[in-house]
C-alpha cells in the first residue's frame, strides 16, 4: 500500500532537488537576521519600559 504525499510535499521535495543550495541560504538568512548575540542592557531597558495592558484592549474605562 503506497503512502499519502500531499502535494506540499511532493513540491517541497522536487524544490530541494532542483535546488540543492536553498537549505544553506535559509540557514544563512536566519542567521543574519535572528541568531544574534542580545544586547542585556536593552533588553533590561525594553522590558523595564512597558505598559501593563488591561485584560479586555476594547473595554472603555468609564
Amino acid at each position: 500500500m503506497a503512502l499519502y504525499e500531499s502535494e506540499v510535499t511532493v513540491f517541497l521535495r522536487e524544490l530541494k532537488q532542483q535546488r540543492p543550495h536553498l537549505e544553506q541560504a535559509q540557514r544563512e538568512g536566519r542567521a543574519l537576521w535572528w541568531d544574534r548575540p542580545q544586547d542585556l542592557d536593552t533588553l533590561a531597558r525594553d522590558q523595564a519600559s512597558k505598559v501593563p495592558q488591561q485584560p479586555y484592549v476594547y473595554q472603555i474605562k468609564g
